[in-house]
């Protein structure tokens, strides 16, 4: 089921880590991934691309195919450090309205693209660029940070990290995210009136010994 532009900018807001823990902890995209532009978040669905090795011929077809946000997903069969994106890439998927690009290899120009306030995820930033003479494949599932993900799942891209959420099951996720934020509201009052987490978890059980000898040292 698609979710609406108010509902994937209330998916962008609640952010990886809730999305993640409210979608049972799936779907991490496992990183590091770089994050060109600083503070920068985006949530949307997929637009599944995928290159031959050392070539992005395909990123030049998917900006013929890429519609208003969507997250654009560059992946290889095996990921490298080529830079499947550069700024005119970059400049073009920005004015076909991408949400966010998302690379499972190298971009380069990166400060030209964090210029260009386009969020964009990466592996890697080097200045080794592909070639553009082989076909790939457009819209099929790719592994990206060891998660399947196919074409209209849905991606949380931020701070933290990556995470795929099943287009089969977006609205239930958000509304398990949504209603993990307003629990987290309730206890971030109480952690400010001076409440304690062990407490409220109740782990003191779990730690009792080590608590009363730090409280004797």
């Amino acid at each position: 089921m698609s979710l609406k532009r108010e509902e994937l900018v209330l998916l962008a807001e609640l952010g990886s880590a809730t999305v993640y823990e409210a979608a049972g902890r799936a779907g991490l995209l496992e990183g590091p991934w770089l994050r060109l532009v600083p503070g920068s978040r985006a949530a949307g669905p997929a637009r599944t691309v995928l290159c031959a090795p050392g070539d992005n011929l395909m990123v030049h077809a998917a900006m013929a195919v890429l519609q208003p946000g969507e997250v654009l997903v560059l992946a290889l069969p095996t990921p490298e450090p080529v830079a499947l994106l550069g700024e005119l890439l970059a400049t073009q998927a920005q004015a076909r309205g991408a949400a966010a690009i998302l690379v499972e290899a190298a971009v380069r120009d990166a400060d030209e693209i964090a210029a260009l306030g386009l969020p964009v995820w990466a592996r890697w930033v080097s200045p080794r660029g592909a070639e553009r003479k082989t076909p790939g494949r457009l819209g099929i599932p790719v592994r990206v940070g060891g998660v399947a993900v196919a074409q209209g799942d849905y991606l949380v891209l931020d701070g933290d990290g990556v995470v795929a959420v099943p287009r089969e099951r977006a609205r239930e996720v958000l509304e398990k995210a949504r209603a993990r934020a307003e629990r987290e509201a309730a206890l971030r009052e109480r952690y400010r009136r001076g409440e304690l987490s062990i407490d409220l978890y109740g782990l003191r059980p779990l730690v009792e010994e080590e608590l009363r000898k730090a409280d004797g040292a």
